[in-house]
């Protein structure tokens, strides 16, 4: 099965992401309010995996769990050192489903994005990425 590593920027947390083959990671980019905050850029980029795909190695993340602006909650875990995000997850998925944060794979082009999410939001002077599915909404 292959593996693919992946750590904070201090390495203080490190992981590994174990998939049958890179199709089984829906990896996207999100245009919505929340991600683009806590990303600190125009959107946010997360492969969705299943729950027990990624194994932390060394380290523990620390977790903050907020109103995605939707009412529901979602939880981001994080290196409390050096601040890099490692994933996210809300709670109508946490029994099922983690979003790596693809920028924290030691090769990030191994996930490329299948889609987008919440294009209505998506900033002006960014173009669409071609050939993936667009969507205005998460549901659409």
């Amino acid at each position: 099965m292959p593996s693919y590593p992946g750590s904070c920027f201090c390495h203080n947390i490190t992981y590994n992401l174990s998939l049958s083959s890179p199709d089984d990671a829906r990896t996207s980019l999100c245009h919505c309010g929340s991600c683009k905050k806590a990303f600190g850029t125009n959107y946010g980029l997360t492969a969705k995996v299943p729950k027990d795909s990624p194994h932390i190695t060394a380290g523990k993340p620390r977790e903050y769990a907020g109103d995605n602006g939707s009412g529901s909650m979602i939880h981001r875990e994080f290196c409390g050192d050096c601040g890099s995000f490692i994933c996210e997850y809300g709670d109508a998925v946490k029994n099922d489903f983690r979003y790596i944060c693809v920028g924290s794979l030691d090769d990030p082009e191994v996930l490329p994005p299948k889609g987008e999410f919440f294009c209505q939001s998506r900033v002006g002077w960014m173009p669409e990425i071609p050939d993936v599915f667009h969507k205005k909404l998460i549901k659409e």
